[in-house]
């Protein structure tokens, strides 16, 4: 293991590898620091590819060893969307990077796979979280994998399949009366005096890692090169700025091509957008709100890397912007009928940006572009049921020839 302690991102003070809430000098949030020079003389391409076709062929970048026990997370499919690309009227090379193949359908089980490795390391008997929906049923399933009690804490507006699927789990699951931001604050005090490893509280220096995985993947994907462009949500703004810091650490380490960061571009959805609001006003700061809107798993009205997600846009020429209810069910639609990747809201608000930078023709001939979709649709199925159409017949191939001939009709 390359890691060598945890760095505050505010002030730069050093601390142990512990479990760890917030820096102890100036409660700014932690990362895990590594040898950089040591991981460029001892990691390889050739290393790479003869690890486990997990996110722990990646060990070398984590801060935990790989754990012997628990659920295969990652390796997930980057599907070349060419029909995709041709529908927006683009001339590029696009890929969706889709984390629904995951043991709980989202990339949050690449995330609770660290968080929970670094729990056991460190002695505890038990996993928690705050979670606005995803978070829940990876923390569930990793505990019932680990053999660990496990303690989920989410709104109370939450998609009731989202705390079903927790609960399936044999999870202890605490439905809060307000909103996620609520919830973490409830956390943040229970994590105190409970003995118990709340993987995006104490934990969330290390949670945090994992996913530069999904980063790391996508280039060693792409042939150990570096996208031009990516297109990815933002909740805490800790995916987004993840994926960049691995892409840029695969390079420290020799592994990809040399070349620009990608252009970077966040996606909110407009019910819950402080970070596109405040890119949009040219603002260093992000002010909280209260959520609203169809996009759940997104709906952090304070989030905790808001600012560095800013920087990260603006450094790399990118945007943060945020679309709407009705352009979040046309981007799920758009992407299923034309990739046959059913995404859940998060996944709708990523598609529906990159329908807008198409119109805007942002994304250049020739480049090569990924999309991030990070959960199954089958977890938000209300939000497209009412567009969905069906067709009612008898069991008769006469009818079903006259029923296609009269919606033949209704579209011409």
């Amino acid at each position: 293991m390359y890691a060598t302690h945890l760095v505050c991102k505010g002030c730069g003070s050093e601390h142990p590898l512990e479990a760890r809430f917030a820096c102890d000098r100036c409660f700014g949030p932690l990362e895990a620091a590594y040898d950089r020079e040591a991981i460029a003389a001892g990691v390889t391409r050739e290393l790479i590819e003869s690890g486990p076709s997990t996110l722990w062929r990646w060990e070398s970048f984590l801060p935990v060893r790989a754990p012997g026990r628990g659920l295969p997370v990652g390796n997930s499919p980057l599907i070349q969307a060419d029909r995709l690309a041709a529908e927006l009227g683009l001339d590029c090379e696009l890929y969706v990077k889709t984390e629904t193949s995951n043991p709980t359908h989202s990339f949050k089980d690449r995330v609770v796979a660290v968080a929970a490795a670094k729990s056991v390391e460190l002695g505890y008997e038990a996993l928690a979280c705050a979670s606005t929906g995803n978070l829940a049923g990876a923390t569930a399933a990793a505990g019932a994998a680990l053999g660990l009690p496990t303690y989920i804490f989410v709104p109370s507006d939450l998609e009731p399949e989202k705390i079903i699927a927790a609960a399936a789990y044999g999870a202890t699951v605490f439905v809060v009366d307000g909103t996620y931001d609520d919830v973490n604050r409830l956390c943040s005090e229970l994590a105190y005096d409970r003995p118990w490893a709340f993987v995006n509280v104490n934990m969330r220096a290390y949670y945090a890692e994992g996913s530069k995985t999904i980063a790391l993947e996508t280039a060693e994907q792409l042939g150990w090169r570096v996208p031009d462009r990516v297109i990815a949500p933002i909740a805490s703004g800790s995916l987004y700025t993840k994926i960049l810091q691995g892409f840029e650490e695969g390079r420290s380490a020799g592994l990809l091509d040399d070349g620009p960061d990608p252009v970077m571009h966040g996606c909110q959805g407009a019910g819950c957008a402080p970070v596109a609001t405040a890119f949009a006003g040219g603002s260093d700061q992000v002010v909280p709100v209260k959520p609203t809107g169809i996009a759940k798993s997104l709906a952090i009205g304070s989030p905790a890397d808001g600012v560095y997600a800013l920087d990260v846009a603006r450094r790399t020429g990118g945007s943060i912007e945020a679309v709407d209810d009705e352009q979040i069910v046309e981007g799920i639609s758009l992407l299923a009928a034309a990739t046959g990747v059913f995404t859940e809201t998060a996944g709708g608000v990523t598609a529906g940006v990159l329908r807008k930078l198409a119109e805007r023709g942002e994304i250049g001939a020739g480049e090569t572009v990924v999309v991030y979709i990070t959960g199954d649709g089958l977890k938000t199925i209300d939000a497209v049921r009412p567009v969905v159409r069906t067709i009612a017949v008898s069991p008769d191939p006469d009818d079903v020839d006259a029923a296609l001939e009269r919606r033949l009709a209704s579209t011409r």
